[in-house]
């Protein structure tokens, strides 16, 4: 059960982002699949509270659904990155198709907030495939993880994932939670406590 990714496969993908070299005592919060109603709202209240700034992974569909909250992530000063129009699988979709979708979402994104000089770009579950990389990477800073919460897993207790992800969190982390419907109960368990924990960090926007 990996929290951390594995150096061998950082070093497999050099190009990709992993986390952010620094000795100072700053974390990066990323959230995937929004935005959705009440679940994106209480993330965005928790980090207002904390006064942390995150990153956000959004999904097109779901801004093109709920436009005003997407443009409240957007009026909270966090960072904004695409995560497709749909949540396509890399592995198991044509470059062409994959460019086209991300196109996609970027547009959704642009819709209702000022282009920004660095696009920030997530593969879906983490699956893309080398020529993938390689059209995105001139427009997009792909952005991995390094601690995966699995705020996801029904399976385990929030308690365990909370335990987990503050065991493998360093300065310079980038932190993998989910904004989603399917995650929302370990999430909402994880996050305060989270921020709590590191309560002398700094979360900062990618």
């Amino acid at each position: 059960m990996l929290y951390r990714t594995p150096k061998l496969l950082q070093a497999l993908y050099p190009t990709l982002t992993w986390q952010r070299d620094t000795s100072k005592k700053e974390l990066y919060l990323t959230f995937d699949d929004g935005p959705i109603p009440n679940v994106t709202e209480f993330v965005l209240e928790t980090l207002e509270k904390y006064n942390a700034k995150a990153t956000f992974f959004c999904i097109g569909d779901n801004i093109r659904k709920h436009p005003e909250i997407f443009q409240k992530v957007v009026a909270n000063g966090h960072a904004i990155g695409n995560h497709t129009m749909h949540h396509l699988k890399g592995w198991q979709t044509e470059t062409s198709t994959y460019i086209e979708n991300t196109s996609q979402c970027q547009e959704q994104i642009e819709m209702y907030s000022l282009p920004s000089e660095k696009k920030l770009f997530r593969p879906p579950y983490g699956r893309i495939k080398r020529q993938q990389i390689g059209e995105l990477s001139n427009d997009y800073e792909i952005v991995m993880w390094t601690t995966l919460s699995q705020d996801y897993r029904a399976d385990l207790s929030p308690e365990t994932i909370l335990k987990n992800t503050i065991k493998v969190t360093k300065p310079g982390s980038i932190i993998l939670l989910h904004d989603s419907l399917k995650a929302e109960k370990n999430m909402r368990y994880v996050l305060p406590r989270l921020l709590e924990t590191f309560s002398d960090y700094e979360f900062k926007a990618l």
